[in-house]
């Protein structure tokens, strides 16, 4: 027997018994004659007889078994989060126990476990990522359940509401921020939001870390904290941190190489790419986001990606679903979704934005259902407002494609509701690209799709280049006119009115100058200093009074300007229902063709009433003309 196989014997029970073993065997082995040969060797001749004994699947390979031999010959041996599992599993299998020899490998690999690496949510992280090579073993000694259990309860004990805090970028040091760039969040220093974010997340940002794990320990993490009920928000980061670094194509603001040792990298197939894909999105929980603006680009990656490899119609539902949720956080980049069917003949997918489109309504009925103090949320709410402006923008990007069927855009368009527009100038403006890319589209379906419009709710602008448009149908063309000489009879009235108020705000203040006035005038007797004191109150009455004048002066020259206006607008549309008069004429002494109503109809497409242009209301227009003669007679210094 070798010397050195002694410190291995004293420490290792499996090392022992087979060296015993061999060696009996080869004591055995041997034949008398040979024995009888033996001993006529000299004696002053030594034979070594060596012994050879090799391990198969060694847990932990070459390097743990070396670490073992160390710790065999009393070599200081240096235990961290990376090789305590390989080394437990060495001991394990050397059976290296603790009835055995005392403070042997088991019991300083278990220690350490427990005292240091199941302490930190790291330290446990890198401590699973070990046992990928060291399965199954790893799991029959529980080591990487226990490691799963201590995430999770690390994790569990996160606060949330820190993961919106401004924290550094992953791999950027603590010295690298400046204290000069130090900002507050909520009236708390950085530097102190910092250090506290730090002590909860135990150091750095842990979430990197996970992308270590294949995918298998990755799914199996995941299930454990679903199974616990964790607060979705933590699985989601996990999930978004993994999906970024693995599936290409999710996050185009970092466009990256994967890394040549990932589990799924870019020689993955199809079908794997595809595997990984359906399983991160199917553990993504339904709530929505903490962070919606984040989270947002990011689902609507993962949707491109979906479509890209063709995913399950569930998996790419369950997207839908979620974007819905929290689509006032989305932008428009976001929604020009590539269509990649060859059953789309359109550019962008509208269908998919239109299924978005109503996962968001059903939720925000769903909240307007659930309001307790009963108010119609949805006139009034933010969300709809600004997804109304959103899909307006969707609508002008899209109506530029030539593919784009009249019906498609009609229904996509009608499917937002009134109340997310409290103007439709950006529904005008998508319909105006629509018809200007698409000038064979019938006149009945234009006046289909210009029937969206509700030429109340445009502003003067609008109004005004709707009037000089082209490319919209006659009867369009009125109704804007129509609504626009309302708005202008409208700003007249409210012009007027406050030019009255404004008009008996002076008769009252020089009302009360003059009472004042009388006042001082009766205590002049009894001491002088009052009469001096009443003077500068007549001066002031009277300055106001100068003032309101002037400014009734201003008023009146913008009603005026206002007024002719209206009165252009009154004589055009005079002059319109002339011509078609004399056209109507015409056509009955021609006899051919039904009159101006059919030439009309022949060369615009379209049929109406000669009421809506008619501008020419008596009851407004006496109306106007009687509160005139009535502020002439009341007011006459007043011209």
């Amino acid at each position: 027997m070798i010397p050195f196989q002694f410190p291995l014997m004293s420490k290792s029970r499996k090392l022992f018994n087979l060296i015993t073993q061999q060696e009996s065997n080869q004591t055995n082995s041997i034949q008398p004659q040979q024995q009888h040969e033996q001993d006529e060797i000299d004696e002053d001749e030594i034979v070594e007889e060596q012994c050879h004994v090799t391990f198969t699947g060694f847990p932990g390979g070459s390097e743990a078994f070396e670490t073992a031999v160390k710790l065999c010959y009393g070599v200081r041996i240096e235990l961290s989060s990376s090789n305590v599992a390989s080394l437990r599993c060495a001991g394990e299998f050397l059976e290296m126990t603790e009835d055995y020899s005392e403070d042997n490998l088991i019991s300083k690999t278990e220690r350490f476990l427990s005292q240091k690496v199941f302490k930190g949510i790291k330290d446990s992280i890198k401590t699973l990522k070990s046992c990928e090579g060291l399965i199954p073993l790893a799991e029959t000694l529980g080591i990487k359940q226990r490691c799963i259990d201590s995430i999770v309860s690390k994790a569990s004990s996160i606060d949330p509401a820190l993961f919106g805090w401004p924290v550094n970028e992953a791999g950027a040091s603590n010295d690298q921020c400046s204290t000069s760039k130090q900002v507050l969040w909520n009236g708390i220093d950085a530097s102190t939001r910092r250090k506290c974010f730090n002590a909860i997340m135990n150091e750095d940002y842990w979430f990197e870390d996970l992308t270590l794990l294949r995918f298998p320990l990755f799914k199996e993490l995941i299930s454990a904290m679903r199974s616990a009920e964790l607060n979705h928000e933590v699985i989601e980061i996990c999930v978004m941190h993994y999906a970024k670094k693995y599936i290409p194509g999710v996050s185009r603001s970092i466009r990256k190489p994967l890394p040549l040792s990932s589990s799924f990298s870019s020689s993955s197939t199809e079908a794997e790419q595809k595997e990984l894909l359906e399983t991160l999105i199917s553990n993504l929980p339904l709530q929505k986001s903490s962070k919606p603006s984040t989270a947002t680009r990011f689902l609507f990656g993962l949707l491109r990606t979906a479509n890209i490899l063709n995913a399950s119609e569930p998996c790419r539902d369950a997207l839908e679903k979620k974007i819905g949720l929290q689509l006032e956080e989305a932008t428009l980049d976001d929604l020009l979704i590539p269509s990649y069917s060859y059953l789309n003949e359109t550019l962008y997918d509208v269908d998919c934005v239109d299924r978005i489109l109503s996962h968001f309504l059903k939720s925000l009925d769903a909240r307007n259902t659930a309001d307790e103090e009963g108010n119609d949320g949805a006139v009034s709410s933010p969300a709809l407002i600004i997804v109304g402006k959103l899909i307006d923008g969707y609508l002008s990007e899209i109506a530029s494609d030539t593919n784009l069927k009249p019906d498609k855009f009609y229904n996509f368009a009608i499917s937002l509701p009134d109340q997310a527009r409290l103007f439709d100038d950006g529904l005008y403006r998508a319909i105006d690209v629509y018809l200007k890319a698409h000038p064979s589209v019938s006149e009945s379906e234009r006046e289909k799709i210009c029937g969206l419009l509700q030429c109340e709710k445009l502003t003067l602008e609008a109004c005004t280049h709707a009037a000089q448009n082209e490319r919209l149908p006659l009867r369009a063309v009125v109704q804007v006119l129509f609504f626009e000489q309302l708005q202008l009879r409208h700003a007249i009235a409210g012009t007027l009115m406050a030019a009255e108020a404004a008009a008996v705000e002076p008769e009252t203040l020089s009302a009360a100058a003059q009472e004042e006035e009388n006042d001082n005038r009766e205590g002049m007797t009894l001491e002088l200093g009052l009469e001096l004191d009443g003077a500068p109150h007549v001066q002031e009455g009277s300055s106001t009074w100068c003032s309101a004048v002037r400014d009734n002066q201003v008023l009146r020259l913008d009603m005026d300007s206002m007024r002719t206006r209206v009165h252009q607008l009154e004589r055009e549309c005079s002059s319109m229902k002339k011509v078609i008069e004399k056209i109507d004429k015409s056509g009955l002494h021609g006899g051919a063709g039904g009159g101006w109503r059919a030439s009309l109809g022949r060369k615009f497409g379209c049929k109406f009433k000669t009421q809506v242009c008619d501008s020419h209301e008596s009851t407004v227009v006496d109306t106007r003309r009687t509160r005139h003669q009535q502020q002439r007679q009341h007011h006459p210094h007043h011209e």
